[in-house]
């Protein structure tokens, strides 16, 4: 039995060379990755990573659970950080980071947010104009 860890594991990310970790066993998915029925975008999304839970959330059968034994290249090292605190801290770095939230960004792309600051203005511009 071969022992990885997830910094190795982490290297194997992309659509030529795709590992995943379930359930702390790690598999190669690489050419899988046509064949999976969720379609390839899922698999790569978790690529490198540990994608217990989404395995999990997506409810797989006793079919898919026999299915990963073809793929098994080994275990996942118990004694390196796992990739959901890496992920974990991560996320809460980048979050810190943000000056304005998320959503903002999507209401100032919108066209609509235009037109509403534009009948703002002129809200306020007459407003001005019977208020003086």
């Amino acid at each position: 039995m071969k022992v990885f860890d997830f910094a190795n594991v982490s290297l194997h990310n992309n659509r030529n060379d795709c590992w995943v970790i379930i359930n702390a066993r790690v598999y190669d998915v690489t050419k899988f990755l046509d064949d999976h029925p969720g379609g390839d975008t899922v698999l790569l999304d978790v690529a490198g990573k540990n994608a217990s839970e989404e395995f999990e959330e997506a409810g797989h059968g006793s079919a898919a659970r026999l299915m990963l034994d073809e793929y098994y290249i080994g275990e996942a090292d118990p004694l390196t950080p796992s990739f959901t605190t890496i992920n974990s801290k991560l996320e809460t770095h980048q979050t810190q980071q943000r000056i304005v939230p998320s959503w903002f960004g999507f209401i100032v792309k919108s066209p609509g947010f235009f037109l509403l600051l534009a009948i703002l203005g002129g809200i306020i511009g007459l407003l001005n104009l019977y208020c003086y």
